[in-house]
């Protein structure tokens, strides 16, 4: 099935050739609530992301540095992925993290979608790749992460909350 479902990402992206990977985003009750697939191309990841039952409002998207997803909190997929030792949020002169991603937005009926890109990581092999050794996660926050909007700030998670769906970086 997943086989499938690739092909016709590739197909209707253009990008079959490219190295494409996904995550089954879980919440906290260990529930199926969306899907993110990852697929590479020259300029880094492009990431896609739907999800279903969260809250409405801004959520901080992040690439965790650790392939786990243990609920309720998902503290296993550890800190945010980070491989050039940088300081946190995509606006801050002295970084980002590799992990940082432009905020999810959920509507009103719960369901939210992104499509956003990750310069800094790679699917490929790498200091910044995704399959490293421990691998890693994507993982959806119960806030908005204001590093992401804000250039004044180094705080390392950005406030943006506990984590309320992850899942762990595969290849599909």
């Amino acid at each position: 099935m997943h086989s499938a479902f690739a092909l016709i990402l590739a197909l209707a992206t253009g990008a079959a050739a490219q190295p494409m990977a996904w995550a089954q985003l879980l919440n906290p009750e260990g529930r199926k609530i969306g899907v993110a697939t990852l697929s590479q191309a020259a300029d880094g990841l492009t990431v896609v992301v739907h999800v279903r039952g969260l809250a409405p409002g801004l959520h901080a998207l992040h690439l965790h540095a650790v392939g786990k997803a243990e609920p309720p909190e998902f503290k296993s997929a550890g800190p945010h992925f980070n491989p050039f030792n940088k300081q946190h949020g995509l606006k801050n002169p002295h970084g980002p993290h590799a992990g940082d991603l432009p905020n999810i937005e959920v509507g009103p009926d719960s369901v939210g979608a992104a499509v956003v890109k990750a310069a800094l990581v790679t699917l490929s092999q790498g200091p910044n790749s995704l399959f490293d050794a421990d691998g890693s996660a994507v993982v959806i926050h119960k806030e908005a992460d204001d590093d992401n909007v804000q250039a004044d700030s180094t705080n390392t998670t950005g406030n943006a909350g506990k984590r309320v769906a992850c899942g762990v970086v595969e290849w599909l």
